[in-house]
């Protein structure tokens, strides 16, 4: 729909100039009408649909009704222009306004309008967001002397007819907690309560119950990119953060999970009467995959792991010796699903920082292993359908496998996962590798 405004907005443009050029005339008249039923169209657009009426319109809105405003006043005053024609002056108008046009397009063109996944539950959706306070944690990555906050979201199933098992989800490096809403979405609606997690200072921003928006922690950040590059720390180094970062990260998963089995039945909030908290599984993406397969080996009460594109930090030591890591070779007994996508699955065997999850078959005691062929890291999250622009960007590329196929073949195998280890629904399998490109699957 945005490429398609674009295409006819310049159309438009192109042949009233080229018309206006041919006759030797401005035809205001015909611009105001033209601008007045610009908008109209959009008014109808939106009313019918067509347009999904959200934030990536909000400029084109503005802009539109700013210029039917100006058209309107116009045709009232109706007073023709005493200027003598310029093919110059009518191009340049053309130029101005296809850049005007575009400009209020550009929310559209990155945040491109799209359908969600599917979702196949029997149960309605509903969700919910909190702000927790953590008395025993001064927070660590501001200077702002007070304790520890974490940003909850819940997806849960709207009608309840009993108890369903909890899932605590954890987001990547940078991202956010709706970072896999259409999962949450399609794991509330065959009856489980998800709460996703933002990490603050962590996250790339999250919003608070009073309004307080957080941003990134820029130094935070800094290691993070930089442990990603060669040279800039030592080997030992980067496992000293990564037993920061996972120490914040699983820190928040024990926090959150604790206040939630706190949390009293009577409570007045309806998202704490649906839980059974006898039935609980985590899972997480990159970095907050690898927070979910340590709090899988630190928990007793979690009964299921899903690990989506991300090393088994965990299950590393450092070898002073070789100056590099490796797996350390201890058994794992939580049952763990990991899902990879090209970037992870191609270093596998050749990163140290894998050796762990090369290692699995070994040192797990109940291991799944799904590749999915041709995605990348960021295909295995919604970013990729509601920014391809942005995910394109982000991972160096674009992926080859079909974004749709990608996402609604993960949450089904997510679902039949925790449907096998929390709700005792079977044996959970699956292929080893999927692709759009194979045989359909």
């Amino acid at each position: 729909m945005e490429t398609l405004i674009v295409v006819i907005a310049l159309l438009v443009e192109v042949a009233f100039t080229w018309f206006g050029i041919v006759t030797k005339q401005y035809q205001q008249k015909a611009r105001n009408w033209l601008r007045i039923s610009g908008f109209l169209i959009f008014v109808i657009l939106v009313s019918s649909t067509a347009i999904v009426w959200s934030f990536r319109w909000m400029l084109l809105a503005g802009l539109l009704f700013l210029l039917a405003g100006i058209g309107t006043v116009s045709l009232i005053r109706n007073k023709e222009s005493k200027r003598d024609f310029r093919p110059s002056r009518m191009v340049i108008k053309a130029v101005m306004m296809t850049v005007l046009l575009i400009a209020a397009l550009v929310p559209a063109l990155v945040f491109p309008q799209h359908k969600l996944p599917k979702v196949t539950g029997q149960y309605e959706v509903a969700t919910a967001a909190y702000t927790y306070i953590d008395e025993n944690r001064i927070e660590e990555l501001a200077d702002t002397g007070k304790n520890r906050f974490v940003n909850v979201q819940y997806w849960y199933p709207e009608k309840i007819d009993g108890t369903y098992p909890l899932l605590v989800f954890s987001h990547g490096a940078t991202g956010i907690k709706t970072s896999n809403a259409s999962t949450f979405r399609e794991l509330a609606s065959h009856g489980y309560v998800v709460c996703s997690i933002d990490h603050p200072y962590h996250s790339f921003y999250t919003v608070s119950d009073d309004g307080t928006f957080t941003l990134m922690n820029s130094d935070y950040k800094m290691e993070f990119d930089n442990a990603n590059k060669e040279g800039i720390y030592t080997r030992e180094q980067i496992y000293g953060l990564i037993q920061k970062w996972m120490k914040l990260r699983t820190d928040d998963m024990n926090f959150v999970i604790d206040t939630i089995l706190k949390k009293s039945p009577d409570e007045k909030d309806p998202v704490y009467q649906l839980i059974n908290k006898e039935n609980i599984g985590v899972f997480g993406h990159s970095m907050g995959g690898a927070a979910s397969v340590w709090l899988g080996r630190e928990r007793k009460d979690v009964k299921a792991v899903v690990n989506i594109d991300a090393p088994f930090f965990s299950e590393l030591v450092y070898n002073k010796g070789s100056d590099d890591f490796e797996a350390s070779g201890n058994a794992y007994l939580t049952p763990t699903l990991n899902i990879y996508s090209d970037d992870v699955w191609n270093q596998l065997g050749v990163n140290s920082t894998y050796a762990a999850n090369s290692n699995a078959d070994k040192m797990f005691k109940e291991a799944y292993t799904v590749h999915f062929q041709g995605a990348k890291h960021l295909s295995l999250t919604d970013l990729p359908l509601f920014s391809p622009l942005l995910a394109n960007m982000l991972q160096g590329g674009k992926a080859t496998i079909d974004p749709y196929f990608c996402i609604e073949k993960e949450n089904e195998l997510i679902l039949n996962f925790f449907d096998s280890k929390l709700k005792g629904k079977g044996r959970f399998t699956s292929e080893r590798v999927y692709g759009s490109n194979l045989n359909g699957r």
